[in-house]
């Protein structure tokens, strides 16, 4: 599953070129709120893997006006390391890598973590859910 140039954004993270996409118009179900909002990373150079991120808020075009951030590079920086970390290998050929974190978000208070907290004891609170087989 290759994402679609048009729309897609670059973003460099530790010296490796990545593209992402976020929906411009909702799903259905994102419209009304019932989903989250999602987006896709994959390789620049060398698309394989899809990466599909979930994150814990509605889509910023939801139908109801539900209040939500927009999801900016760093927020996408973050992901692209945590699946990393995770096993998520962008150039090997593969189904997409399902990266979940509506549960971390939901469950972790306050701002985001810091440089310093990230590696601490409780901050991989997230859910993988790769789907091989």
């Amino acid at each position: 599953m290759a994402l679609v140039r048009k729309g897609s954004r670059r973003i460099v993270v530790d010296g490796t070129a990545y593209r992402w996409r976020l929906r411009r118009r909702p799903t259905y179900l994102q419209g009304l709120a019932w989903s989250p909002c999602t987006f896709a990373v994959e390789h620049a150079e060398a698309p394989g893997t899809t990466l599909v991120v979930t994150t814990s808020q509605p889509h910023p075009s939801n139908w109801l006006g539900r209040e939500a951030k927009p999801v900016r590079p760093a927020d996408v920086a973050e992901a692209i390391e945590l699946a990393l970390g995770t096993g998520w290998d962008p150039e090997a050929p593969g189904r997409p890598f399902h990266l979940d974190l509506s549960l971390a978000r939901c469950c972790r208070a306050g701002p985001g973590p810091s440089q310093q907290q990230r590696g601490q004891p409780g901050y991989r609170l997230f859910r993988v859910a790769n789907s091989e087989g």
